[in-house]
């Protein structure tokens, strides 16, 4: 249905359990426990207890000191006022502020029946603890992330693959027409796909650490090289020079090309670099001045290369920790 999302659903029960728990127990003000809920559900399970906790204390706070307040100057719209302007810097001293509203309307409570008795205050209570568990149980539900993210995550290496693919072809040759699109696409796709990461290690209390955030984080790190590569392969595009160098990096790139995916593969490819740079260096040197730049800006290729992945080394070394 359009316009109804998950979390849309789970206050809408929620609101509604609320209500018939709190009208159940024949509480006063029952339908503050369906407010309560509304507010309390956020979009994921950390937010939600934050937004819990700052709540609870900011009601509890305010049903004390309110109450204190209204018995000692009488229940005026005065002394409503001039509580507000003496509770909100204590919410923002203690950094409670996202409690306020729910706070007054708790406040409000006293003031409408005017009478700051321990009934009246289990019932604020009750209420309080029926809107916030409830909040807490109907939010412990999330959508599982981990299709979507699988799902941004091969998206990004096919275009990873297009670009490392695109570079290959360029020494090959200069005149290839590229307009480097897939750059833009896979920097969009990345940042949507770590915020969703994000959601992900939100709605797992216990799990501090996400291996597909890091991974996200990984590419993101490799994408940064990509642009500094593509500014270099863009530089053989001035010159018609073929020099033998060439051929063996489009090579590599070509290769690695095929092998960009979630596994641990680095130690060969940077093996194999190793290897093409030993050899590049033995081999003859430059004759003229513009085969030494166009050989100079190729070993500056092989040095980006070999960045680009240590960075996917290093994530596999911080997971083995």
């Amino acid at each position: 249905m359009n316009g109804i999302g998950y979390r849309t659903i789970k206050t809408a029960i929620g609101a509604g359990m609320a209500i018939w728990i709190a009208s159940f127990l024949n509480l006063e003000f029952a339908t503050f426990a369906a407010i309560i809920v509304i507010m309390c559900i956020e979009k994921t399970q950390k937010k939600t207890l934050i937004t819990i906790k700052n709540k609870f204390f900011a009601s509890l706070l305010s049903l004390i000191l309110g109450a204190l307040l209204f018995e000692v100057l009488g229940y005026y719209p005065i002394v409503f006022s001039l509580f507000i302007l003496l509770f909100v810097p204590i919410l923002v001293r203690a950094h409670i502020q996202g409690g306020f509203v729910t706070s007054m309307v708790v406040l409000l409570h006293v003031y409408t029946v005017k009478d700051a008795n321990l009934s009246m205050f289990l019932n604020e209570l009750y209420i309080i603890f029926i809107g916030m568990g409830i909040a807490l149980l109907v939010n412990s539900f999330m959508p599982n992330f981990k299709r979507d993210i699988e799902i941004f995550k091969r998206e990004i290496e096919q275009k990873f693959e297009i670009i490392l693919f695109e570079f290959s072809a360029h020494l090959r040759d200069s005149m290839r027409n590229w307009d480097g699109k897939e750059i833009l696409e896979v920097e969009d796709l990345i940042n949507q796909s770590k915020s969703i990461a994000i959601q992900d290690v939100e709605n797992h209390l216990l799990r501090k650490q996400n291996k597909d955030y890091y991974y996200l984080e990984m590419r993101e790190d490799q994408l940064e090289l990509l642009k500094q590569m593509m500014k270099i392969v863009a530089i053989f595009s001035s010159t018609s020079l073929d020099v033998k160098q060439k051929e063996m990096i489009a090579e590599f790139l070509e290769n690695l090309s095929r092998n960009v995916h979630s596994g641990d593969t680095t130690d060969i490819s940077l093996n194999e670099l190793e290897e093409l740079y030993t050899l590049i260096r033995k081999m003859e040197l430059p004759k003229t001045r513009e085969e030494f730049e166009v050989r100079a800006n190729l070993l500056y290729l092989i040095i980006e290369m070999k960045n680009y992945l240590n960075i996917k080394k290093n994530l596999f070394a911080k997971r083995s920790r």
